[in-house]
Formats: structure tokens, sequence, C-alpha cells
């Protein structure tokens, strides 16, 4: 499947639970909103395109548990924790150093990262 172009960020919704914090946007793929695609936090797309309350429903799933999740930048160097994470970038850090408490050389990168820099460690399995 063909991904469609990324739309503009100030086009996107954002997906809010209960409490009012965002958990996830999406991403319009038709001018009426029927079709979005699903995107998390950090502007990963989530799932396929598809209508509104089921892409919606994805992202409320998910919830933000990721976010505590350690990240490679472009898939190599140390695990990486996220630190910060706003429209005006993603903030990490060395994820194993981070709760030490002492100053760390931050790591940035834009955002969304719709180029799909971060990604998950995955965990080993035994």
């Amino acid at each position: 499947m063909t991904m469609p172009e990324t739309a503009p960020v100030d086009t996107w919704l954002a997906v809010t639970r209960e409490d009012g914090e965002t958990v996830g946007y999406l991403e319009p793929v038709t001018e009426d909103y029927a079709t979005v695609l699903p995107r998390n936090r950090l502007g990963h797309a989530v799932g396929d395109v598809q209508d509104y309350h089921a892409a919606e429903e994805i992202v409320l799933d998910r919830g933000l548990r990721e976010l505590a999740e350690h990240w490679l930048l472009d898939g190599a160097g140390p695990e990486l924790a996220i630190s910060e994470l706003s429209p005006a970038g993603i903030v990490l850090r060395d994820a194993f150093l981070a709760k030490a408490l002492v100053p760390l050389q931050a790591v940035h990168v834009p955002w969304p990262d719709t180029a799909g820099r971060l990604r998950r460690v995955q965990p080993e399995h035994s």
C-alpha cells in the first residue's frame, strides 16, 4: 500500500483522553476527514489509512505508554529516553543515565518525526 503524502501538521486533529491529555493525532487523507491516518504523539503512523472512528480508537487504545520506552536514533547508538515532547521538538537523553540526575547531552529531533528517525528498542527474547 502506498502511503499518501503527509498533510500539514496544522491540519492534524489531536485525539484526547477524557482527562484532556493528547494521546495522538489523526492526519486527514481526505478533505472531509472521513479517511485519516492515525499517528502517535511522536508523529509516527500507528495504523493504516482508515475511517475516522476506527483510527481514533486505535490512537486512544495505544495511549501514551510507548513514550516511556527506549528509542534508537536512526537505528543505532545508545538507547535513548524521551525527556521532552512538544511542537518545539523531541528531546532525548541516554536512557540509562537520565535518572542519575547528572547533566547529560540532549539529542534533539524535530517534531513530528514523520521521517521515522526514532525507532523503539525491541526487547530481547531469551
